[in-house]
């Protein structure tokens, strides 16, 4: 690999990275306009295995508005990424495929709260399949696949506590 080579692949890798996170804190701050601006012209995102849609990234952007107002509260952690870079058209390809853990700690909405951040009472974890590509204006999500794995939900006041 020529020193060129290296550079542009640390700099995609940083690109990369920065679309990842871009994608955590559109999601988390409700910014659904970023959250589109993310994605590819026929991006798309399936987010079934939670309970949510496939769509493209303008559907799901309004499900996730919709969704996300019982949640005042969230930030989810995007973990353990490994990254893959597909076709060389470049120095280091025009593809690149994610995969990446997350939890997802959220506080439900409650009469009253407003917007206080407080602690979270739901907690879910799985993982993220994220494919990529070059585009003019940068990399841009193609397609971005959610895996819950498990979810902790708030306890229920009527039941007793487990011993």
């Amino acid at each position: 690999m020529t020193q060129r080579t290296e550079l542009a692949t640390v700099l995609d890798r940083l690109a990369v990275d920065d679309l990842i996170t871009a994608y955590a804190v559109a999601v988390d701050d409700g910014d659904w306009a970023a959250y589109r601006g993310l994605f590819t012209p026929d991006g798309r995102a399936d987010y079934r295995s939670a309970g949510g849609i496939e769509g493209d990234a303008g559907q799901v952007a309004g499900w996730l508005a919709g969704t996300m107002r019982l949640f005042p509260m969230r930030q989810h952690l995007i973990v353990n990424r490994r990254l893959t870079f597909g076709d060389l058209r470049q120095d280091t390809g025009d593809t690149a495929r994610v995969r990446a853990d997350y939890v997802n700690p959220m506080r439900l909405a409650r009469e009253g709260d407003g917007d206080e951040a407080t602690a979270p009472d739901f907690v879910c974890g799985g993982c993220y399949a994220f494919a990529l590509s070059r585009t003019d204006e940068g990399w841009r999500l193609r397609c971005v696949t959610v895996t819950e794995k498990w979810r902790s939900l708030p306890e229920d006041p009527g039941r007793p506590a487990p011993r």
